[in-house]
């Protein structure tokens, strides 16, 4: 093997190629890739830590949702209970009147029969002095005493 002037200058020219890229090419390269690299890091990282928050912002969620279903079965149950409650009283509200007006109504038939035992009354005192007015009128002989006090009984 020969080594002539021409494998030199390629040498020469190879060295200097290796220096120019190595000096000038190579840093700005590895320099964009470290950037790269650290880019891609920073993005798993965010991709890690947004999975962690999206897993506690679910496991918040769901701690809402089953706090909201105690809370909305809760209100169902005191509505109910309230419904239950308000249906009692106006049953207890219609008891008491029901009974108010049976009272008032018993008083009233009261009213009534005291008033209509007063009409019997003075009818029958005005037909007991018609009938003494009769007896006393006419001749005071048994006979026509029975027969108006018979005639008396009927009209009564």
């Amino acid at each position: 093997m020969e080594i002539n002037a021409t494998l030199i200058g390629q040498l020469i020219t190879f060295i200097l190629l290796v220096w120019f890229t190595m000096k000038y090419v190579w840093p700005p390269i590895t320099k964009i890739m470290q950037e790269r690299e650290k880019k891609i890091a920073e993005g798993l990282e965010d991709a890690e830590r947004s999975k962690r928050e999206l897993e506690k912002a679910n496991h918040k969620a769901a701690d809402i949702i089953r706090h909201a279903k105690i809370e909305a079965t809760q209100i169902v149950d005191v509505a109910h209970k309230r419904a239950a409650q308000v249906v009692e009283e106006s049953k207890e509200t219609a008891r008491e009147e029901s009974r108010r007006i049976l009272d008032l109504s018993k008083e009233e038939i009261q009213r009534e029969v005291s008033q209509a035992k007063e009409v019997l009354r003075k009818q029958f005192a005005g037909l007991a002095v018609a009938g003494a007015e009769k007896i006393i009128r006419r001749n005071l002989d048994v006979n026509t005493q029975a027969s108006l006090l018979d005639e008396f009984v009927s009209e009564i």
